[in-house]
Protein backbone atom coordinates (compact mmCIF):
# COMPACT_ATOMS: atom_id res chain seq x y z
CA UNK A 1 0.00 0.00 0.00
CA UNK A 2 1.47 3.68 -0.69
CA UNK A 3 2.17 5.58 2.18
CA UNK A 4 -0.27 7.67 3.80
CA UNK A 5 1.78 10.62 3.61
CA UNK A 6 2.41 10.72 0.36
CA UNK A 7 -0.62 11.65 -2.52
CA UNK A 8 -1.59 9.22 -5.03
CA UNK A 9 -0.47 9.83 -8.25
CA UNK A 10 -3.21 10.25 -11.10
CA UNK A 11 -1.52 9.72 -14.51
CA UNK A 12 -3.18 10.57 -18.10
CA UNK A 13 -3.44 7.30 -20.30
CA UNK A 14 -0.78 6.88 -22.59
CA UNK A 15 2.05 4.37 -22.78
CA UNK A 16 4.46 5.66 -20.23
CA UNK A 17 1.60 5.43 -17.75
CA UNK A 18 0.79 2.03 -18.87
CA UNK A 19 4.19 1.18 -17.88
CA UNK A 20 4.70 2.81 -14.43
CA UNK A 21 1.36 0.80 -13.75
CA UNK A 22 2.74 -2.45 -15.04
CA UNK A 23 5.54 -2.16 -13.04
CA UNK A 24 3.58 -1.43 -9.72
CA UNK A 25 1.67 -4.79 -11.05
CA UNK A 26 5.00 -6.58 -11.06
CA UNK A 27 5.82 -5.29 -7.75
CA UNK A 28 2.90 -6.91 -5.93
CA UNK A 29 0.70 -3.59 -5.77
CA UNK A 30 -2.37 -2.86 -6.70
CA UNK A 31 -2.93 0.16 -9.78
CA UNK A 32 -6.12 1.77 -10.09
CA UNK A 33 -7.05 1.80 -13.80
CA UNK A 34 -10.58 2.17 -15.55
CA UNK A 35 -13.18 -0.49 -17.43
CA UNK A 36 -15.98 0.33 -19.59
CA UNK A 37 -17.79 0.07 -16.14
CA UNK A 38 -15.96 1.54 -13.45
CA UNK A 39 -12.44 1.98 -12.00
CA UNK A 40 -11.12 -1.08 -11.13
CA UNK A 41 -8.28 -1.62 -8.38
CA UNK A 42 -6.49 -4.35 -10.36
CA UNK A 43 -3.35 -6.69 -9.25
CA UNK A 44 -1.67 -9.52 -10.05
CA UNK A 45 -4.50 -12.25 -9.55
CA UNK A 46 -1.75 -14.83 -9.11
CA UNK A 47 -0.14 -12.85 -6.76
CA UNK A 48 -2.04 -13.77 -2.87
CA UNK A 49 -0.11 -10.70 -1.27
CA UNK A 50 -0.91 -8.67 -4.22
CA UNK A 51 -4.72 -9.18 -3.59
CA UNK A 52 -4.46 -8.86 -0.18
CA UNK A 53 -3.14 -5.35 -0.55
CA UNK A 54 -6.34 -4.76 -2.63
CA UNK A 55 -8.89 -5.44 0.66
CA UNK A 56 -6.05 -3.48 2.55
CA UNK A 57 -6.21 -0.27 0.59
CA UNK A 58 -10.10 -0.83 0.29
CA UNK A 59 -10.62 -0.93 4.10
CA UNK A 60 -12.52 -3.74 2.97
CA UNK A 61 -14.43 -6.00 6.00
CA UNK A 62 -14.17 -8.97 4.64
CA UNK A 63 -12.86 -10.42 1.43
CA UNK A 64 -14.89 -11.78 -1.34
CA UNK A 65 -14.69 -13.53 -4.70
CA UNK A 66 -12.64 -10.86 -6.88
CA UNK A 67 -13.45 -10.89 -11.03
CA UNK A 68 -10.19 -11.82 -12.70
CA UNK A 69 -9.68 -9.80 -15.89
CA UNK A 70 -7.85 -11.50 -18.93
CA UNK A 71 -7.15 -10.06 -22.27
CA UNK A 72 -8.70 -13.08 -24.47
CA UNK A 73 -11.14 -15.89 -24.13
CA UNK A 74 -7.81 -17.99 -24.59
CA UNK A 75 -6.54 -16.30 -21.62
CA UNK A 76 -9.30 -17.44 -19.96
CA UNK A 77 -9.27 -20.50 -20.78
CA UNK A 78 -6.23 -21.51 -19.02
CA UNK A 79 -8.02 -20.04 -15.74
CA UNK A 80 -11.50 -22.03 -15.92
CA UNK A 81 -13.38 -24.50 -17.75
CA UNK A 82 -15.97 -23.36 -20.54
CA UNK A 83 -18.64 -25.28 -21.77
CA UNK A 84 -20.63 -24.70 -24.91
CA UNK A 85 -23.27 -21.95 -23.62
CA UNK A 86 -20.01 -20.11 -21.26
CA UNK A 87 -17.71 -19.86 -25.10
CA UNK A 88 -21.60 -18.96 -26.89
CA UNK A 89 -21.96 -16.38 -23.90
CA UNK A 90 -18.22 -15.09 -24.71
CA UNK A 91 -18.26 -14.95 -27.97
CA UNK A 92 -21.56 -12.72 -27.86
CA UNK A 93 -20.00 -10.31 -25.56
CA UNK A 94 -16.50 -10.29 -24.88
CA UNK A 95 -14.90 -7.70 -24.87
CA UNK A 96 -17.48 -6.13 -22.32
CA UNK A 97 -19.38 -6.05 -19.02
CA UNK A 98 -20.34 -9.46 -18.86
CA UNK A 99 -18.45 -11.78 -16.18
CA UNK A 100 -19.08 -15.64 -16.40
CA UNK A 101 -18.45 -17.57 -13.21
CA UNK A 102 -17.08 -21.03 -14.24
CA UNK A 103 -14.75 -24.11 -12.09
CA UNK A 104 -11.66 -23.09 -11.42
CA UNK A 105 -9.15 -25.11 -13.81
CA UNK A 106 -6.87 -28.07 -12.52
CA UNK A 107 -4.08 -25.94 -12.73
CA UNK A 108 -5.35 -22.64 -12.18
CA UNK A 109 -2.65 -20.13 -11.29
CA UNK A 110 -5.04 -17.62 -9.25
CA UNK A 111 -4.29 -17.38 -5.54
CA UNK A 112 -6.86 -18.72 -3.30
CA UNK A 113 -7.77 -15.45 -1.91
CA UNK A 114 -8.57 -14.07 -5.39
CA UNK A 115 -11.74 -16.45 -5.45
CA UNK A 116 -11.89 -16.97 -1.65
CA UNK A 117 -11.24 -20.40 -1.51
CA UNK A 118 -13.81 -21.48 -3.97
CA UNK A 119 -13.86 -24.46 -6.66
CA UNK A 120 -15.05 -21.67 -9.16
CA UNK A 121 -13.41 -18.25 -10.78
CA UNK A 122 -15.45 -15.07 -12.15
CA UNK A 123 -13.65 -14.25 -15.51
CA UNK A 124 -14.05 -11.13 -17.34
CA UNK A 125 -12.24 -9.71 -21.10
CA UNK A 126 -12.65 -5.77 -20.50
CA UNK A 127 -13.45 -3.85 -23.61
CA UNK A 128 -11.69 -1.09 -22.51
CA UNK A 129 -8.27 0.21 -23.89
CA UNK A 130 -6.01 1.00 -20.25
CA UNK A 131 -7.28 -1.87 -18.83
CA UNK A 132 -6.80 -3.88 -21.79
CA UNK A 133 -2.81 -2.18 -22.28
CA UNK A 134 -2.44 -3.27 -18.49
CA UNK A 135 -3.33 -6.41 -19.48
CA UNK A 136 -0.60 -6.73 -22.04
CA UNK A 137 2.29 -4.78 -20.53
CA UNK A 138 1.75 -6.50 -17.28
CA UNK A 139 0.75 -10.17 -18.44
CA UNK A 140 -1.04 -11.20 -15.21
CA UNK A 141 -4.21 -11.58 -15.14
CA UNK A 142 -5.95 -8.90 -13.08
CA UNK A 143 -7.93 -8.88 -10.25
CA UNK A 144 -9.90 -5.73 -9.89
CA UNK A 145 -13.03 -4.86 -7.39
CA UNK A 146 -13.81 -1.37 -7.53
CA UNK A 147 -11.41 1.10 -6.87
CA UNK A 148 -13.25 2.82 -3.64
CA UNK A 149 -12.80 3.18 -0.31
CA UNK A 150 -15.19 -0.10 1.39
CA UNK A 151 -18.92 1.76 1.70
CA UNK A 152 -18.20 4.23 -0.77
CA UNK A 153 -20.23 4.67 -4.03
CA UNK A 154 -18.02 2.72 -7.18
CA UNK A 155 -15.96 5.58 -9.42
CA UNK A 156 -16.40 6.16 -12.66
CA UNK A 157 -13.78 9.13 -12.60
CA UNK A 158 -10.35 8.77 -11.87
CA UNK A 159 -11.60 11.87 -9.30
CA UNK A 160 -13.45 9.71 -7.39
CA UNK A 161 -10.97 7.44 -6.96
CA UNK A 162 -8.83 10.18 -5.56
CA UNK A 163 -11.84 10.95 -3.32
CA UNK A 164 -11.45 7.40 -1.11
CA UNK A 165 -8.31 6.12 -2.17
CA UNK A 166 -5.81 8.78 -2.03
CA UNK A 167 -2.58 8.04 -0.31
CA UNK A 168 -3.51 4.30 0.11
CA UNK A 169 -2.46 3.42 -3.49
CA UNK A 170 0.36 4.43 -5.37
CA UNK A 171 -1.55 5.08 -8.78
CA UNK A 172 -4.81 6.17 -11.17
CA UNK A 173 -4.96 5.50 -14.36
CA UNK A 174 -7.10 8.48 -16.31
CA UNK A 175 -8.59 8.33 -19.07
CA UNK A 176 -11.94 9.98 -18.38
CA UNK A 177 -15.27 9.00 -17.60
CA UNK A 178 -16.59 5.28 -17.52
CA UNK A 179 -18.99 4.45 -20.16
CA UNK A 180 -21.34 1.99 -18.61
CA UNK A 181 -20.82 3.58 -15.40
CA UNK A 182 -22.19 0.26 -13.49
CA UNK A 183 -20.73 -2.95 -12.46
CA UNK A 184 -20.98 -5.65 -14.89
CA UNK A 185 -23.18 -8.57 -15.20
CA UNK A 186 -21.87 -11.84 -13.76
CA UNK A 187 -23.37 -14.77 -14.47
CA UNK A 188 -22.84 -18.47 -14.52
CA UNK A 189 -24.69 -21.68 -16.52
CA UNK A 190 -26.24 -24.12 -14.40
CA UNK A 191 -28.95 -26.53 -14.43
CA UNK A 192 -29.19 -26.02 -18.26
CA UNK A 193 -30.16 -22.03 -17.72
CA UNK A 194 -28.07 -19.24 -17.59
CA UNK A 195 -28.42 -17.52 -13.62
CA UNK A 196 -27.97 -13.89 -12.94
CA UNK A 197 -26.17 -13.13 -9.93
CA UNK A 198 -25.59 -9.64 -10.63
CA UNK A 199 -27.53 -7.59 -12.93
CA UNK A 200 -25.71 -5.00 -14.94
CA UNK A 201 -25.12 -3.25 -17.86
CA UNK A 202 -25.98 -7.39 -20.25
CA UNK A 203 -29.41 -7.97 -19.37
CA UNK A 204 -31.61 -10.78 -18.81
CA UNK A 205 -33.08 -10.88 -22.56
CA UNK A 206 -29.25 -10.10 -24.16
CA UNK A 207 -28.11 -13.26 -21.95
CA UNK A 208 -31.28 -15.16 -23.39
CA UNK A 209 -31.03 -14.40 -26.71
CA UNK A 210 -27.60 -15.30 -27.16
CA UNK A 211 -27.55 -18.33 -25.12
CA UNK A 212 -30.98 -19.62 -26.08
CA UNK A 213 -31.75 -20.88 -22.26
CA UNK A 214 -33.70 -19.21 -19.60
CA UNK A 215 -32.40 -16.39 -17.38
CA UNK A 216 -33.09 -17.01 -13.55
CA UNK A 217 -31.59 -15.90 -10.61
CA UNK A 218 -32.18 -12.15 -10.91
CA UNK A 219 -33.08 -11.59 -7.11
CA UNK A 220 -31.19 -12.76 -3.91
CA UNK A 221 -28.95 -15.53 -5.61
CA UNK A 222 -25.82 -13.43 -5.22
CA UNK A 223 -23.57 -15.82 -4.49
CA UNK A 224 -20.43 -13.36 -4.66
CA UNK A 225 -21.52 -11.33 -2.26
CA UNK A 226 -20.34 -11.21 1.31
CA UNK A 227 -21.82 -13.26 3.85
CA UNK A 228 -23.25 -15.77 1.08
CA UNK A 229 -20.44 -18.13 1.01
CA UNK A 230 -20.44 -19.74 4.28
CA UNK A 231 -20.04 -23.60 3.24
CA UNK A 232 -17.75 -22.93 1.46
CA UNK A 233 -15.16 -22.32 4.22
CA UNK A 234 -15.75 -25.45 5.80
CA UNK A 235 -12.64 -27.68 5.74
CA UNK A 236 -14.57 -30.70 6.45
CA UNK A 237 -12.72 -31.07 10.15
CA UNK A 238 -13.40 -29.49 13.68
CA UNK A 239 -11.93 -26.24 13.69
CA UNK A 240 -10.92 -24.74 17.19
CA UNK A 241 -10.07 -21.18 17.25
CA UNK A 242 -8.17 -18.96 19.65
CA UNK A 243 -5.05 -21.79 20.50
CA UNK A 244 -2.18 -20.44 22.12
CA UNK A 245 -0.82 -24.50 21.54
CA UNK A 246 -1.54 -27.40 19.53
CA UNK A 247 -2.47 -30.97 20.35
CA UNK A 248 -1.57 -34.19 18.44
CA UNK A 249 -3.96 -34.96 16.70
CA UNK A 250 -4.50 -31.27 15.63
CA UNK A 251 -3.28 -29.21 12.46
CA UNK A 252 -2.07 -26.51 13.83
CA UNK A 253 -2.10 -22.67 11.67
CA UNK A 254 0.21 -20.23 13.61
CA UNK A 255 0.20 -16.53 13.68
CA UNK A 256 2.84 -14.02 15.17
CA UNK A 257 4.36 -16.13 18.16
CA UNK A 258 2.53 -19.34 18.17
CA UNK A 259 3.71 -21.81 15.59
CA UNK A 260 2.03 -24.45 14.11
CA UNK A 261 2.10 -27.02 11.00
CA UNK A 262 1.29 -23.72 8.89
CA UNK A 263 2.27 -20.22 9.56
CA UNK A 264 0.22 -17.77 8.52
CA UNK A 265 2.66 -14.68 9.04
CA UNK A 266 5.25 -15.85 12.28
CA UNK A 267 5.93 -11.51 11.96
CA UNK A 268 2.20 -11.35 12.47
CA UNK A 269 1.31 -9.07 9.11
CA UNK A 270 -2.22 -9.36 8.64
CA UNK A 271 -1.78 -8.77 4.98
CA UNK A 272 0.29 -11.67 4.80
CA UNK A 273 -2.15 -13.74 6.54
CA UNK A 274 -4.87 -13.18 4.45
CA UNK A 275 -2.92 -13.81 1.61
CA UNK A 276 -2.27 -17.33 3.07
CA UNK A 277 -5.38 -17.98 4.91
CA UNK A 278 -7.74 -20.21 2.56
CA UNK A 279 -4.00 -22.06 1.74
CA UNK A 280 -3.91 -23.09 4.83
CA UNK A 281 -7.13 -24.25 5.29
CA UNK A 282 -6.72 -26.48 2.31
CA UNK A 283 -3.39 -27.45 3.99
CA UNK A 284 -5.21 -28.47 7.08
CA UNK A 285 -8.64 -30.33 5.28
CA UNK A 286 -5.36 -32.60 3.50
CA UNK A 287 -3.53 -33.53 6.25
CA UNK A 288 -3.73 -36.62 8.32
CA UNK A 289 -4.48 -34.85 11.53
CA UNK A 290 -7.77 -35.15 12.56
CA UNK A 291 -8.63 -31.83 13.42
CA UNK A 292 -7.21 -27.86 12.73
CA UNK A 293 -6.75 -25.36 15.50
CA UNK A 294 -5.63 -21.49 14.64
CA UNK A 295 -3.95 -19.23 16.74
CA UNK A 296 -5.79 -16.04 17.96
CA UNK A 297 -5.58 -13.02 14.86
CA UNK A 298 -6.05 -9.50 15.79
CA UNK A 299 -9.52 -8.39 14.59
CA UNK A 300 -8.44 -4.91 13.63
CA UNK A 301 -7.96 -4.01 9.59
CA UNK A 302 -7.70 -6.85 7.23
CA UNK A 303 -7.81 -9.27 11.21
CA UNK A 304 -11.80 -8.60 11.40
CA UNK A 305 -12.09 -10.47 7.38
CA UNK A 306 -9.71 -13.40 8.16
CA UNK A 307 -11.30 -14.13 12.16
CA UNK A 308 -15.35 -13.84 9.92
CA UNK A 309 -13.39 -16.83 7.69
CA UNK A 310 -12.53 -18.39 10.46
CA UNK A 311 -15.81 -17.90 12.41
CA UNK A 312 -17.35 -19.98 9.22
CA UNK A 313 -14.74 -22.38 9.16
CA UNK A 314 -14.90 -23.26 12.50
CA UNK A 315 -19.53 -23.97 12.55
Amino acid sequence: MADASNSTIARPFDSAAIAEAAALIVAGQPVAVPTETVYGLAADARNAEAVARIYAAKGRPDFNPLIVHVPDLDAAERLGVFGAVERQLAARFWPGPLTLVVPRAADCPVASIATAGLDTIAIRVPGHRAMQALLAESGAPLAAPSANASGRVSPTKAGHVLASLDGRIALVIDDGPTSAGVESTIARVRDGAVEVLRPGPVTTEMLAAASGLSVTGVEGSEIVAPGMLASHYAPGKPVRLGAVDFAEDEFGIGFGAVAGDYDLSASGDLTEAAARLFDALHAGAASAKAKIAVAAIPVEGLGAAINDRLARAAV
